[in-house]
């Protein structure tokens, strides 16, 4: 499966850094930044978290949350988000459930090999859970600009 723009997302479970579980409800009226990045504590997905998290008052002036999805653990992610001081919630996605659901389980090449992985790409959620929009050429150190085109 795999949601586009104009697509309702769908309810679902998963969980957050501190093993709680997550679901969209918690952001009722809010929009939702929904970042799929492929592992906690590499460069570019350092870049990306914290080129976010400098701008995360932007975010929330402009009435969005930002959540970052990986297939790291709890664990790891509850390092990732003390070692750079981040002030979202990351969803430990190990079963790839959620990014099955949004289509970001891919498979790719590298080195001549091929293999399973996630597509770094970013979903621009409304209010009402609607995808307004798909950012898949993500640029780690400017993407707010991206998103908040500004």
């Amino acid at each position: 499966m795999s949601l586009s723009v104009g697509d309702k997302v769908p309810s679902f479970d998963s969980t957050d850094q501190n093993g709680n579980s997550f679901n969209l409800d918690k952001f009722k009226d809010q929009k939702i930044v929904f970042y799929f990045y492929p592992r906690d504590n590499t460069s570019g997905c350092t870049a990306q978290a914290c080129d976010l998290r400098d701008n995360f008052q932007e975010f929330k002036n402009n009435n969005y949350v930002i959540v970052g999805i990986s297939t790291d653990s709890p664990k790891s992610h509850v390092k990732f988000i003390e070692k750079n001081n981040l002030p979202f919630d990351l969803i430990a996605d190990e079963d790839k459930s959620v990014h099955k659901l949004f289509g970001t389980w891919v498979e790719k090449k590298m080195y001549g090999k091929t293999y399973m992985g996630t597509a770094r790409k970013t979903f621009l959620i409304d209010e009402n859970r609607v995808i307004t929009d798909i950012i898949e050429k993500v640029k780690t150190k400017e993407h707010t600009n991206q998103i908040l085109g500004e």
